[in-house]
């Protein structure tokens, strides 16, 4: 990739990682599912005024917004709520660590994905070091927590397997403007969680100013913007670069829980990032290429 576009996938990927620490302040007074309904719903409505403030066109085939609603609940709805139900039982900077696997679970799932990316030696051992340093990054949890963190490590990884499959149909659609795209997909998986919501958890009660700001800067930072970017550089960087991004976040998301929640960073997730970016420059060639250099 060149060097604007690692400076995008870095930047998404910061912005993502705040989100965890976003989930960690709501979870405190909203349900998950609540959570996952006015993100997106929030979202949504900065997606629509950036989409009408460009006067970008409107996709009117009724089919189209069906595919995209779909989409949206694949590729938000699940894991909006997934993550979210698991940081009630994980460190914000061990949900982002499993997070990390979603390169890994792109690359396989693209390797047979009809006309995907096809995946060679180099980036299957890269997925075996990727999937190496997360095991290290989550054994503190699984030997503090036992069987609460196991499950909740389940649901993780299950949102990772729902980001990995949505990249990949996301790829049908390049002909789709990418603010409409990222309007619509988000507009579906509102309107189908909110009466999931509803009837689960009743209606949300906010009564902190910084459950608010958490809201705010997750639907329009770590949603709205971040989505409107992604759509635009997704076609050319491939889904298995993409997903990379997965990668920055548990940075910021250590510093930020340190700093802000007062969550410890232990060496062995130190030791673990270390084996997980190995993994990452492994499967970006990087490394053979220096090799070869020498």
């Amino acid at each position: 990739m060149s060097l604007r576009d690692w400076c995008w996938i870095v930047l998404l990927g910061s912005i993502w990682g705040c989100s965890f620490i976003f989930n960690a302040v709501l979870i405190r007074e909203l349900s998950p599912l609540w959570i996952t309904t006015l993100r997106v719903g929030i979202g949504a409505i900065g997606c629509w005024a950036i989409l009408f403030l460009l006067k970008k066109p409107v996709p009117r085939d009724p089919k189209l917004w069906g595919q995209l609603a779909l989409l949206g609940v694949i590729a938000y709805a699940i894991p909006f709520a997934l993550f979210p139900t698991a940081q009630a039982h994980l460190a914000s900077g061990v949900a982002a660590i499993i997070n990390a696997l979603t390169p890994m679970m792109t690359a396989i799932m693209s390797h047979f994905w009809p006309g995907g990316e096809k995946s060679g030696p180099r980036k299957f051992i890269g997925v075996g070091i990727g999937f190496v340093g997360a095991a290290i990054l989550v054994s503190p949890a699984l030997q503090s927590d036992g069987n609460t963190a196991l499950w909740a490590v389940g649901a993780c990884l299950a949102a990772t397997l729902c980001y990995a499959l949505s990249l990949n149909i996301t790829r049908s659609y390049k002909h789709v403007e990418p603010t409409a795209f990222a309007a619509i997909a988000l507009t579906g998986s509102a309107i189908l969680s909110l009466p999931v919501a509803l009837s689960l958890n009743g209606l949300p009660q906010i009564t902190q100013i910084e459950t608010l700001g958490s809201l705010l800067g997750l639907g329009l930072l770590s949603t709205a913007l971040t989505f409107l970017i992604m759509y635009r550089i997704l076609p050319r960087v491939g889904a298995t670069n993409f997903a990379t991004t997965t990668f920055i976040a548990p940075i910021s998301t250590l510093i930020l829980g340190t700093f802000l929640l007062g969550e410890a960073i232990l060496p062995i997730q130190i030791l673990g990032m270390l084996v997980i970016f190995f993994g990452l420059l492994f499967i970006d060639g990087r490394i053979q290429t220096l090799l070869r250099k020498r």
